[in-house]
């Protein structure tokens, strides 16, 4: 790696810990705790956040959980007992607000990963896990950052749902060669 390109790597590690640190880890908790509770986990979200999310969704599932990622065809209907997680920073996304919107009518649990608590997915939502970070068009950075649009945002919710998904696995004495047996084998 050239010296110019491992400088940028290391501001982007700087600046995704210096978030990480910023982070409430009793709203990562309380997310934990809703997905141990329901039935079935759905998850959402747009551009880099939704493949943010989609990852999560895939540790879950490997795992053992029932995840759905909202969207693809095979995805079924959500209920009173199921959890949706929607992944956004601005919280306002509107395909977004409109599927919190429907969840909350089912009954459904709704949990936003989100810059902004006071957004209207944030005000719909049973959890919120706010992340430091700036949104698409930075104009109310919560965090200085020299990274384009919304990348720390979704760095730093890869790593809290990555680290989440190391606290699941130590609740439900799982271990990764375990999950192994749930990875992809039509690859």
């Amino acid at each position: 790696m050239s010296a110019i390109m491992f400088k940028q790597a290391a501001v982007i590690a700087s600046e995704i810990a210096e978030s990480v640190e910023k982070i409430d880890g009793t709203q990562v908790e309380a997310l934990i705790e809703r997905i141990l509770k329901s039935e079935a986990v759905f998850v959402a979200g747009s551009g880099r956040s939704g493949l943010m999310i989609r990852a999560f969704a895939m540790r879950l599932m490997q795992m053992g959980h029932r995840v759905h990622v909202v969207g693809d065809t095979v995805t079924p209907a959500i209920g009173a007992r199921d959890l949706l997680i929607i992944g956004s920073g601005s919280g306002e996304t509107q395909s977004l607000v409109a599927m919190a919107q429907k969840a909350k009518q089912i009954g459904s649990s709704l949990a936003a990963i989100t810059i902004k608590p006071e957004s209207r997915i944030g005000a719909l939502a049973d959890v919120v896990v706010q992340l430091p970070g700036a949104t698409k068009d930075q104009q109310q950075d919560f965090l200085t950052t020299v990274q384009p649009m919304a990348s720390l945002f979704e760095q730093t919710m890869l790593v809290v749902l990555d680290a989440a998904i190391l606290r699941l696995m130590e609740k439900s004495d799982q271990q990764s060669d375990r999950m192994f047996g749930l990875h992809a084998n039509l690859e």
